[in-house]
């Protein structure tokens, strides 16, 4: 009855009596998923059993369940001959005891959808081929490129009580600290409000992407999220030969975050320290940092890598958090470049939830706290279409690498840069515990890291003595 009510001209439903033809209906599929998208709807029609000119319901003697285009189900052959593949739904209805079918097509994403090879549109009421409209075509691929990943759906067409029970929307509440509302209808109005959930045309809710990633109850539950799950694997050694222990935290990242942090603190070794005569255990990596750096993981990941998802590895001498997607920042300015986020609106969303930094990556708190706890420099690197960061434990000066001495000399300078107060010998001491005996060890790791193109120094011409040193960019 809400799709009755559209005006004629509505370019993304088809209204039909018993024309069943599969040829036509595989072609109405790719027009109207293509039109769904280029309109802005979740979803396109083909209605059978309705008047086309006077929306008047005279029943259908059509049944897709029963309908073969030759030895072949319908449905398998209009799949079949679908690409990209369509998830596309039949609903058969009684409405006042006459039947009625409803064919439910999803909008086209990521590139238009073709029928045997050919892409189809919506032009007024007549189906058309894409590539006979060009300006049209381009509309369309200027969609595909400004939809984010946020607004995409990941179930469509769910009553109340299923988005209820998919959807954490207790932890919603929660985390925004506001009251839980007594009502299931103020519930969905407001997770409708923050782009969790959107009304569909048929009065039935579609779950977005937004509201499946940060509250979804279990990520298994949809389909195309499922392996965004973040995973944890604990490995024997220094090596991933043996795995220890393995959990996948299958919540959203807002609802199962504390989960997560919960889970991973319980996995990590910590070390055992003597405080005025008590002992006690405390962590090998600050607390600080790895909060910093598995939002970023979930934040900046690629949505559009499928197969894979964040995931957090822990060794007997490091963590490494890797996500998928190559960094849109070098790996080597990630401390001082303006955030450039891949899914703004989670971003945001996280941030107003007090789970990440209100601005930036935050590595420049991850920076100062391996510091604080005289750690080696953590190490960010880009493997072929993925982003890692790696935390390392305790380390003796001498049992590190050049590559880990310079390392740790520019982030200390970009860290000192950053703050207005540039780095001099003295302050890299300071930061890897270099006693003022040994300034000859701090210089020559600054002469490294200068000859390596890290550093350079603030003032061509100064000398030694009050000598300070910048970041290569500065």
């Amino acid at each position: 009855s809400e799709l009755c009510k559209l005006p004629a001209e509505t370019g993304w439903v088809e209204f039909k009596e018993n024309n069943a033809n599969p040829k036509d209906m595989g072609e109405y599929l790719s027009a109207l998923s293509n039109a769904a998208a280029l309109q802005g709807q979740a979803n396109g029609y083909v209605v059978w059993g309705v008047k086309d000119m006077t929306r008047e319901v005279v029943g259908t003697t059509f049944h897709p369940d029963k309908t073969k285009v030759g030895n072949e189900d319908l449905v398998n052959w209009l799949t079949r001959l679908l690409t990209p593949k369509l998830h596309f739904q039949f609903y058969e209805l009684p409405h006042e005891e006459k039947p009625v079918v409803i064919l439910e097509i999803p909008r086209a994403h990521g590139r238009p959808v073709q029928f045997q090879g050919v892409e189809f549109i919506r032009v007024g009421s007549y189906r058309q081929k894409l590539k006979d409209h060009p300006q049209i075509e381009q509309q369309l691929w200027r969609v595909f490129d400004a939809t984010p990943f946020e607004e995409l759906l990941a179930i469509r067409h769910a009553d109340s009580a299923d988005v209820l029970s998919l959807l954490d929307y207790p932890s919603f509440f929660e985390l925004l600290d506001k009251p839980l509302p007594t009502d299931r209808e103020n519930i969905l109005a407001q997770l409708a409000e923050d782009r969790m959930i959107a009304r569909d045309a048929a009065g039935k809710w579609d779950i977005t992407n937004l509201g499946a990633v940060l509250f979804a109850r279990n990520l298994d539950e949809f389909k195309s999220l499922a392996r965004k799950a973040v995973r944890i694997v604990v490995y024997e050694g220094k090596g991933r030969l043996k795995t220890i222990r393995e959990q996948v935290i299958r919540k959203g990242y807002a609802a199962g975050f504390k989960t997560l942090i919960d889970h991973l603190n319980a996995l990590l070794p910590r070390k055992e320290v003597v405080d005025h005569g008590i002992r006690r255990e405390v962590p090998l990596y600050p607390e600080p940092a790895i909060r910093e750096l598995i939002p970023n993981a979930l934040i900046h990941q690629d949505f559009s890598i499928t197969g894979s998802g964040p995931m957090i590895e822990v060794f007997s001498d490091r963590l490494e958090i890797t996500n998928p997607g190559e960094p849109l920042v070098k790996t080597d300015r990630f401390l001082d470049s303006p955030p450039r986020s891949r899914n703004e609106t989670l971003a945001s969303f996280m941030r107003r939830l007090g789970v990440c930094e209100e601005r930036g990556s935050g590595v420049d708190k991850v920076v100062a706290e391996t510091e604080r706890y005289q750690l080696p420099a953590p190490l960010f690197e880009s493997p072929a279409g993925f982003t890692r960061a790696v935390l390392f434990t305790h380390r003796p000066l001498r049992q590190m690498d050049r590559a880990d001495r310079t390392r740790a000399c520019y982030l200390h300078a970009c860290l000192r840069y950053v703050a207005r107060d540039p780095m001099t010998n003295s302050t890299l001491r300071a930061r890897l515990g270099i006693s003022e005996p040994n300034k000859a060890m701090a210089s020559r790791i600054i002469s490294d890291a200068i000859k390596d193109g890290f550093v350079k120094p603030e003032d061509p011409q100064q000398g030694k003595k009050y000598a300070k040193y910048v970041p290569f960019w500065a």
